[in-house]
């Protein structure tokens, strides 16, 4: 944020944050922070200064650009509010969870802004260990879809299971489903005390030690859950920490959420910057340190069926995670983030390369390979960008090979965009025919509409046939029919829409608009973020 108009250092404290609804006159809590989405006019900025401070607000933020005139002067003037610019692109959403946890972490006795009960903020292995300490049991800390956070010391002391939850950073999908359909999960999420689970009751012989879990609170919001193997029941004393380390374990996860939240929207919007191009494009990839040439790699991921929108996006965000982390191994200059449902990875370029696409794509194949079918998907590679102004075209490359990857379903899964120039091409046609509705034209039009009254199939007649380039016999094996019948089929099509079939140009103009026929038939399946 950034100063407007007024005196921060008149402001002594905060006392909560609001968000403005002007159909909702709820009380503001004193010396509150207010934020005002969507009020942009200088007249309206004025009055909503005036009105919030005879509620006793010290803070307005608005978005940025903040639109001043002598109007909203005065009303700073006259009523001591400070008035604050929201730097555009910033979230609403992650500003008023950085200041909440900031509040609730004063609550707590932290020092500015360096520790959380004595341990340093948003550290979570940290906390992990007090608490494992307290417990005398190897604990970790998990988001709402069971992936690690964190863990302590002495997990090799529990069972196979949880070795393969720490490995993994992820609570096993058979262990899941297991909760879930039990209905442990629930009961987790309805207590405020800690529910202990019989690995009885879980049926796998890799979970041999109970477990004791308590889920993480902020408010009504649940941010995740604290696991503990234990050999026993907890006595009454322990139970009770383990409940009061569950809330400062909510503050550490909010601080830590917080955080990582800013610098992964930080990265994203500086990554979808440069790669929409435009004058802000040359300043975004300074910040991210590209400064030599470079190749735009999209990988999309396929969906899988079953999964919930919450898992799935919870797959794409780990999927990205494990993409940045590939391609900063591959060259420290990478920069990668998810973007519109695609993960994008910029990756630099070395001058002097025999095959300058052999790297990226060698990185590419061994990242879907190590993936396995946990992470499949296809990855579009663009073409070498020899400066940031060409990123974006590289980009849009990479979004029309994952498209060709798509709708073809082929076993393929890493393209350049000269290896499918003409699929591509075929379907950026194809949709240039749809918008502009234009329909398919004679003769193809007129043998569809044959085949469709009489039952034939002409129009299947003449792929094979110019699939084949003209050999009969061929064409015939492909349909599976005699060649004499094959030979009558293809008389007739040449009856019925009067085409000479000795014409180059003819042939050239059935075989495309078939071509585009087979692209408009896949197009549901051809988009980058569908």
């Amino acid at each position: 944020m950034d100063l407007v108009l007024g005196k921060p250092d008149s402001v002594t404290e905060i006392g909560g944050v609001a968000i403005h609804d002007p159909h909702d006159e709820a009380p503001l809590p004193t010396s509150a922070m207010v934020l005002a989405v969507d009020v942009r006019e200088a007249s309206a900025i004025a009055d909503l200064v005036t009105h919030v401070a005879d509620q006793g607000a010290a803070v307005l933020v608005v978005r940025a650009p903040v639109s001043v005139d002598q109007q909203v002067q005065d009303a700073v003037s006259r009523t001591g509010v400070v008035l604050l610019g929201l730097t555009r692109g910033a979230s609403w959403t992650q500003l008023t969870t950085l200041l909440r946890s900031t509040l609730a972490g004063e609550e707590v006795g932290v020092t500015g802004s360096e520790s959380l009960g004595g341990i340093p903020a948003g550290d979570l292995f940290a906390v992990a260990n007090a608490v494992s300490a307290l417990l005398d049991s190897p604990v970790t800390i998990e988001d709402r879809n069971l992936r690690v956070l964190a863990f302590s010391g002495r997990q090799d002391e529990v069972d196979q299971s949880r070795v393969e939850t720490v490995l993994g950073r992820q609570v096993p999908e058979r262990l899941i489903r297991a909760l879930d359909e039990g209905g442990m999960l629930q009961e987790l999420y309805r207590s405020s005390r800690p529910v202990f689970l019989d690995p009885m009751s879980l049926d796998f012989a890799d979970v041999v030690y109970p477990r004791v879990a308590i889920a993480v609170r902020a408010g009504d919001e649940i941010l995740g859950s604290m696991w503990a193997a234990v050999r026993q029941p907890l006595t009454a004393e322990r139970e009770q920490g383990f409940v009061d380390c569950a809330k400062l374990v909510a503050l550490h996860m909010l601080r830590h959420r917080a955080g990582a939240d800013v610098e992964r929207r930080l990265r994203t919007d500086l990554v979808a910057t440069v790669l929409e191009g435009g004058p802000g494009a040359r300043e975004a990839a300074s910040r991210l340190r590209l400064t030599q040439r470079a190749v735009v790699l999209a990988l999309a991921q396929t969906t899988k069926p079953g999964l919930s929108a919450a898992r799935l996006e919870a797959e794409r965000e780990r999927l990205a995670s494990a993409y940045a982390m590939n391609l900063s191994a591959a060259h420290p200059g990478s920069a990668a983030a998810l973007v519109g449902g695609v993960v994008y990875g910029i990756l630099p370029i070395e001058h002097g390369a025999c095959d300058e696409y052999h790297r990226p794509l060698r990185i590419a194949e061994d990242f879907l390979r190590r993936t396995g079918s946990r992470g499949a998907g296809v990855i579009g590679v663009g073409r070498i960008a020899a400066n940031v102004a060409a990123l974006a075209q590289s980009r849009r490359d990479a979004d029309r090979v994952v498209r060709v990857l798509r709708s073809q379903g082929s076993a393929k899964r890493v393209s350049t965009i000269s290896d499918v120039w003409c699929d591509s091409l075929l379907l950026q046609l194809g949709d240039l025919m749809a918008a502009e509705e234009q329909p398919l034209t004679e003769p193809i039009a007129g043998l569809l509409a044959y085949d469709s009254t009489h039952g034939t199939v002409l129009v299947e007649t003449l792929h094979a046939w110019l699939d084949a380039f003209g050999d009969v016999k061929a064409a015939a094996a492909v349909l599976n029919v005699h060649p004499n019948t094959f030979r009558y089929r293809l008389k007739r099509l040449v009856e019925i829409g009067e085409l000479d079939l000795s014409d180059p140009q003819v042939r050239f103009a059935a075989m495309f608009q078939l071509r585009l026929m087979e692209g408009q038939g896949r197009r549901s399946a051809a988009g980058v973020h569908g």
